[in-house]
């Protein structure tokens, strides 16, 4: 099993949004993970919320190329109906250099009504805009040359993406999906899957499932570490301390839930999605996990703290570790 990140920085404080921190503080917290072997970050970009969260996740995250090592930078995600599509090849190009080839590019069509009204795109042209600009950044990435595109949103003629990622063909391609039909796509069409920290585990299991199965009829080959699951860490060291992260778990899904026009709050009873409890509680839902296939682990910290960090790494990831035995093979 292997531990990331997922969340982002923003502006403001005191506002209840619970997957960021501030910039500074947030840089911080990713270098230190950096540091302590967590392998992946995906980083959230969302616009209009009045929350000051994350609006040009490239810019911080090519900040973070030159200030981490090892940890590889993924965006969650660039929602392509509303991007120039030849910009963004150019963008995750000149990212994937900088950072010596680290770069996980996610994208999505995008699923927040208020955000489609802000820049004044119809949600319902979503698929198409994002079916086309995929197929555009594929091209620019793979031509040898220059290329033309003439569809029914983008028309290029005669031109080259520059520079090229140093990932070859390109960076791996990743979508948050988790309805079965998005998830047959992704596996179909090569990208790797994202799945909610909102999942039940029982959903998690059976979308993994359903993703290995069709990467297999579409003849791809699997490995675990092409599906990233996030999941809310909110770790506890006394009784005294449950009901508090309780409490934090339903202000999270009221606010996503807002956010997304939906009352998450409400309508799970029975939450097995967060990491929350005691180090061995902890443990013990990731053992839950990885035996349904999630392996890939990102970790979504309430308050973003370094201190937390240092107490997963110290207290919940050596329980992961490969033995000597397994390491040797």
């Amino acid at each position: 099993m292997q531990f990331g990140l997922f969340g982002g920085a923003r502006t403001k404080r005191g506002t209840g949004l619970e997957d960021s921190q501030g910039y500074e503080s947030f840089i911080d917290y990713v270098i230190e993970a950096d540091r302590l072997g967590f392998k992946q970050l995906f980083m959230v970009e969302h616009h209009f919320t009045g929350q000051g969260q994350v609006s040009a996740s490239m810019t911080v995250l090519a900040y973070l190329a030159a200030r981490t090592r090892s940890i590889r930078l993924g965006t969650a995600v660039v929602v392509m109906p509303w991007h120039n599509p030849v910009l963004v090849a150019e963008q995750v190009a000149t990212l994937d250099l900088l950072s010596g080839g680290r770069v996980d590019f996610g994208v999505g069509k995008g699923y927040r009504q208020a955000e489609f009204d802000g820049f004044c795109i119809p949600i319902d042209e979503a698929s198409e805009r994002f079916d086309e600009a995929m197929e555009v950044i594929r091209k620019g990435w793979t031509s040898d040359g220059r290329f033309s595109h003439h569809g029914k949103r983008w028309h290029y003629d005669n031109i080259v993406v520059e520079p090229a990622p140093m990932q070859r063909p390109h960076p791996p391609l990743w979508l948050a999906a988790g309805s079965p039909d998005s998830i047959r796509r992704a596996a179909r069409d090569g990208y790797n899957l994202l799945l909610d920290q909102l999942a039940q585990t029982d959903q998690i299991v059976r979308r993994i499932a359903l993703f290995k199965a069709e990467c297999e009829k579409a003849g791809r080959a699997y490995h675990p570490n092409m599906v990233a699951t996030a999941r809310a860490l909110q770790m506890i060291h006394s009784e005294s301390e449950r009901a508090e992260a309780y409490a934090t778990r339903q202000r999270v899904l009221g606010v996503i839930g807002d956010l997304a026009r939906d009352k998450l709050a409400e309508r799970v009873e029975d939450d097995t999605a967060p990491l929350l409890g005691t180090p061995d509680e902890v443990i013990a839902r990731l053992k839950e996990l990885e035996a349904g296939g999630a392996t890939n682990i990102l970790l979504v910290d309430p308050n973003a703290s370094v201190k937390n960090l240092l107490a997963f790494a110290r207290e919940v990831m050596p329980a992961f570790q490969p033995s000597r035995a397994e390491a040797a093979e």
